[in-house]
């Protein structure tokens, strides 16, 4: 059976008054018409407003609906066969649909990928939050009551989601000591469970470094009825909460913010130290860059490149595709540049999709007033360009008395001469400006002869990139501008699973330490890496990215 409605929250306790006035207000002729206006004017704001925040919030997935029905119409008496009552349950507890998605949305946000929930009561909080992490993501829930656990899990079993939830159950201290011993750290955790122990909670988290820098704690219910700011309450758990609210409120080691949403939620992050923070260990520490980051930032978001312009050429499918949806997640605008503009136009698209400012831009390299067109395209659009990613290229196939003079004019003129036109074009840009990022696409056939393939005019034209990376990286680093290039091993392709390739396939395989072939997604974040400040000393260098295929 379902718990009578009782009054829970602020805004639902204004409600109850406002009610009250109202009935008092109509069984008193004195009572002026404009006082009752008013009255109705303010119940009709107050009564409407949770259920417009829940219409407005994004429809909940099926399990989470199916789990909030469970919870609502449960018979939350748990009893033994003797009658007495062990476990009860108020319906106030039961974490409603707007706070789920509020939840939800913060692991979003914080970008979470391990999650501590201390008090899991029905599931539906954790569910939420599951949801929201990446498919290696964890969530830990820590519940007093097995009653509890037995309740979600048969729900959690339906979610595809409910596999990363594990469920703690005992005493929740006990949990967190366990998980301190083991050196475990969350970027999220959510506080709802005894409030008088809240501030304990708390404190360990932060003592033990449970809760990483930069990563948030949610505390739920920390309104407490209103009780925590009215003068006349004496409330336990007002007081607690109360007392709460303002250490969290003194700790130099967090902000925080209450948001009014139900019965109130505290988001709390912790901030990097600093001495003003904390003078008793100013004399104990080196207050360095090592310490708090070159310009403040910590080594990943040194990775970032927000702000930045870049352009990737071939970028219409392969290594180019996954270079520009790389340079474009770690915060980059980015031209599509490609002979095929609707490929072009294709990749583009794929990263508008995921927020990312994009442009398609046809382009032959091995064309000089193509290249200068290029870049005059992209500094028209976007002002500037400080990443310039020279990745288009060709291969062809011939043994060497056979190579013809148009094999290797074709292969040059796009591998070696478009990768120089492009690095002079753009590179124009940047010493005008003082800054930029080079990366060239090279290739494993710079360092070694591939075999059993033949292909002499790639791989000299590779060997000549890698020079030519070289020679610009040395000229102008003392500009601000910065020439690398990476050399990708054998990358696994549709074109290489043809059955005429698989015994190619197979020797290649041979050739490799680690056993496979190269996927575009291991070359990302090498990419992201040299195009950011992270790689501000490097210039001239070779990544090869090749499975050690080079050193056998």
């Amino acid at each position: 059976m379902q718990a009578a409605k009782v009054s829970d929250t602020p805004v639902e306790f204004v409600v109850e008054y406002l009610l009250k006035a109202k009935e008092i207000a109509e069984n008193n002729a004195n009572v002026p018409a404009e006082l009752r206006d008013n009255l109705q004017k303010a119940l009709d704001i107050a009564c409407g407003l949770d259920d417009y925040l829940e219409q407005m919030s994004s429809q909940e997935s099926e399990p989470l609906a199916e789990l909030y029905r469970k919870s609502i119409s449960h018979d939350w008496n748990k009893v033994h066969d003797n009658g007495k009552t062990l476990f009860r349950l108020p319906v106030t507890c039961i974490t409603g649909q707007v706070e789920g998605q509020v939840l939800k949305m913060l692991v979003h946000m914080s970008k979470a990928r391990r999650v501590l929930e201390i008090g899991m009561f029905t599931g539906y909080g954790a569910l939420s939050m599951a949801e929201a992490l990446p498919e290696n993501g964890q969530l830990i829930a820590c519940e007093l009551e097995p009653y509890l656990k037995d309740f979600a899990q048969p729900i959690f079993d339906k979610s595809p989601h409910g596999k990363k939830i594990t469920v703690r159950t005992g005493p929740a201290m006990d949990t967190l000591k366990e998980l301190a011993a083991m050196g475990e750290q969350f970027d999220m955790v959510f506080i709802d469970a005894d409030k008088h122990n809240y501030i304990n909670y708390y404190k360990f988290l932060l003592d033990h470094n449970l809760l990483r820098i930069d990563g948030v704690i949610c505390v739920d219910n920390t309104l407490f009825k209103g009780r925590v700011y009215l003068k006349d309450s004496a409330d336990d758990f007002g007081k607690a909460l109360q007392d709460f609210n303002q250490f969290v409120t003194n700790d130099p080691r967090v902000e925080q913010v209450i948001v009014p949403l139900r019965d109130g939620l505290t988001i709390i992050r912790r901030v990097p130290y600093t001495p003003q923070a904390n003078t008793q260990l100013k004399s104990t520490v080196t207050y360095d860059e090592v310490f708090r980051g070159v310009q403040g930032k910590q080594v990943l978001d040194r990775l970032r490149l927000d702000g930045k312009v870049a352009y990737v050429t071939g970028a219409g499918q392969g290594i180019g595709r996954a270079f520009a949806h790389a340079l474009g997640e770690a915060g980059a605008k980015v031209a599509i540049i490609d002979m095929d503009k609707g490929k072009a136009e294709n990749v583009a698209h794929e990263l508008t999709l995921k927020g990312i400012s994009s442009l398609a831009v046809f382009a032959d390299i091995s064309k000089p007033e193509d290249v200068q067109k290029m870049i005059d395209d992209i500094v028209s659009k976007w002002g500037t360009i400080h990443i310039a990613c020279n990745n288009a290229g060709i291969n062809k196939n011939s043994a060497s008395e056979d190579t013809s003079l148009e094999e290797w004019d074709q292969t040059f003129n796009i591998n070696l001469r478009g990768t120089f036109m492009c690095c002079q074009a753009a590179g124009r840009v940047m010493l005008k400006q003082g800054y930029g990022k080079i990366i060239n696409t090279a290739s494993m056939a710079s360092l070694i002869v591939p075999h059993p393939q033949k292909q002499l005019s790639y791989n000299t034209s590779k060997a000549g990139v890698v020079k030519l990376t070289q020679t610009l990286g040395t000229e102008w680093i003392d500009r601000g501008v910065r020439v690398n290039c990476i050399s990708p091993g054998i990358v696994d392709t549709p074109l290489i699973h043809s059955e005429s390739l698989e015994p190619l396939v197979q020797r290649w395989l041979s050739d490799i330490p680690a056993g496979r072939l190269a996927q575009v997604t291991d070359l990302q974040a090498a990419v992201v890496y040299l195009a950011s400040d992270a790689s501000d000393y490097m210039t001239g260098h070779n990544l090869v990215i090749e499975g050690g295929q080079s050193l056998w």
